[in-house]
């Protein structure tokens, strides 16, 4: 029986090489320029739906390694252990730095064992988005191009980390630098929300403008609707605030983190309206977001006085952070805006000079008489927005860090009110709320 694994496994082993040989010389080509020509240049925007999808793979694979893959690779596994060599030496990989002294260590090893789970299919999209994000940088193209085989290195890549040990490589070294990539990411989030409310607001604006000039009255709703929708979100900050302080607010550290909050949301909303260009749903969105913050950073509290949940399954927690992944993926991949800043501020900029209410508001005061120019201008905006096209790459090499932590309790290790590592998830907890203090800060 196990020569027949044996053999199983080989035939497969050989099947993928082949399959690794074939994805890496087409990458190698549309590198190196032996691509297919084309006749389009590519647009900040290029391959930005297919790296998305690429990511929500990602993401089912994490849950896929986390719940199925980790608990099939346990010590009681007897369907692998029995092939030659390679069963044993699995089961030894991803047990690797999960050793505890606690009495109930077994539950402890489980969870360590499906957090480096987590980590490994992270630190593949990390790696691998970086790698494009370089490559786009210095041949805008390659962001469009052998997809396909983009998709074959990524599941091999992700294949070969299940035959590398947890430790030292994906626990504790990219565990440590998932929590700052995480950190910086929060931040960054801050820039896709604030986003999303101004466009919010300025399309039903627009929209009321609109219905205004066909029928006078009509616009109205509109902005009532913005009203509605700020008051459900200022709502849900409130609700959110009281049920922190009556689920966690057993403790000065945590109505500290609470008090803070609700106070720093009042004070931003009110530096937003004083402002030329005030959106009241771009603060409401904020408030929201800082209020899963403040409860990203109380649920991470160690001190099981303040927060008598800890080491038990933060589901809501998950399907929040999950939640915000698929938000933040969404504007990535597909937003007008995102395109936006993709681009560089000197073609942003060429493009609002030649918008079509600015050229109907110019005058003309002379005879143009050489078009080369425009062309020559046209033609260095085209190659400017062509070299911006890594940036989505970086930022989706960010987020992959920001989900591994939301799925891994910022890399708590804990269970049934055990824990093998307090200090990590009170460091933790102070990358969160120093997150989203930084977040007002700049807001």
């Amino acid at each position: 029986m196990g020569a027949f694994l044996s053999s199983i496994v080989s035939s497969v082993l050989f099947g993928l090489s082949w399959c690794v040989c074939t994805a890496t010389a087409s990458i190698c080509g549309a590198a190196c320029g032996n691509d297919k020509p084309s006749t389009v240049s590519p647009s900040s925007t290029s391959g930005r739906k297919r790296a998305a999808f690429l990511f929500v793979l990602s993401i089912g694979l994490s849950f896929a390694f986390q719940y199925g893959v980790a608990p099939a690779l346990g010590p009681n596994s007897n369907a692998l252990t029995s092939i030659p060599r390679v069963g044993p030496y699995l089961v030894r990989a991803w047990g690797s730095g999960c050793n505890f002294t606690q009495d109930d260590s077994s539950e402890l090893v489980q969870v360590c064992r499906q957090n480096n789970g987590v980590y490994r299919v992270s630190a593949c999209t990390w790696l691998f988005f970086i790698f494009l994000s370089i490559a786009a940088k210095c041949k805008p193209t390659f962001n469009r191009d052998a997809w396909p085989a983009k998709y074959t290195l990524f599941l091999f890549l992700v294949t070969a980390s299940a035959f590398i040990p947890n430790a030292p490589l994906f626990s504790p070294i990219y565990l440590q630098l998932c929590r700052i990539f995480a950190a910086l990411f929060v931040i960054a989030q801050q820039l896709i929300y604030i986003d999303i409310g101004y466009n919010w607001n300025e399309s039903w604006v627009t929209k009321s403008n609109q219905a205004e000039a066909d029928e006078a009255g009509t616009g109205k709703k509109w902005l009532a609707a913005i009203l509605v929708s700020c008051g459900i979100l200022f709502s849900a900050t409130l609700t959110g605030v009281g049920l922190l302080f009556g689920y966690y607010g057993n403790c000065t550290t945590n109505n500290v983190f609470i008090s803070f909050t609700l106070v720093l949301s009042l004070v931003a909303t009110a530096v937003q309206l004083s402002g030329e260009e005030s959106s009241l749903l771009a603060s409401a969105i904020i408030s929201v977001y800082a209020t899963y913050l403040c409860f990203s950073a109380v649920s991470a509290n160690p001190n099981q006085v303040c927060n008598p949940y800890y080491g038990k399954s933060d589901a809501w927690n998950i399907a929040i952070g999950i939640g915000l992944t698929v938000i933040s993926l969404a504007w990535t991949g597909f937003s007008w805006t995102a395109s936006e800043m993709h681009s560089s501020d000197s073609d942003a900029e060429e493009s609002r000079e030649s918008s079509p209410l600015q050229r109907e508001d110019s005058k003309v005061t002379g005879l143009v008489t050489d078009t080369n120019t425009a062309h020559h201008e046209e033609g260095a905006a085209s190659n400017t927005t062509r070299n911006e096209t890594w940036k989505i790459n970086a930022i989706l090499a960010f987020l992959a860090s920001w989900y591994a932590m939301i799925l891994t309790g910022w890399g708590s290790i804990a269970e049934s009110g055990n824990e093998a590592n307090p200090t990590a998830s009170r460091v933790s907890m102070w990358i969160i709320i120093g997150s989203q203090w930084l977040v007002f800060a700049l807001y």
